[in-house]
């Protein structure tokens, strides 16, 4: 992998996110931003960031392992640059 920025590793994380979020949408039920920034205790508005491409938003590695258990996917997975379009 080429060395990333932080406003590009922010993009992937962000994607990877929405991604799964609605992947987890498909395959157990509905997960709005909502709904995941209350089970991860954050507010709605960073999770809209994170996923929005046009706001980088950071986040603590702690928040992100919260994400990748309520959605059920290895953490490591967030990291991954996604070979898709959402």
């Amino acid at each position: 992998m080429k060395n990333l920025d932080s406003s590009e590793l922010f993009k992937i994380i962000g994607k990877n996110v929405k991604y799964y979020r609605n992947l987890y949408n498909l395959q157990k039920g509905k997960m709005t931003q909502e709904q995941l920034a209350e089970l991860v205790n954050v507010s709605t508005a960073l999770i809209g960031n994170l996923e929005s491409e046009k706001i980088p938003q950071g986040i603590s590695v702690y928040t992100l392992w919260k994400i990748s258990q309520i959605l059920d996917v290895p953490i490591e997975n967030l990291f991954e640059n996604p070979n898709y379009k959402i």
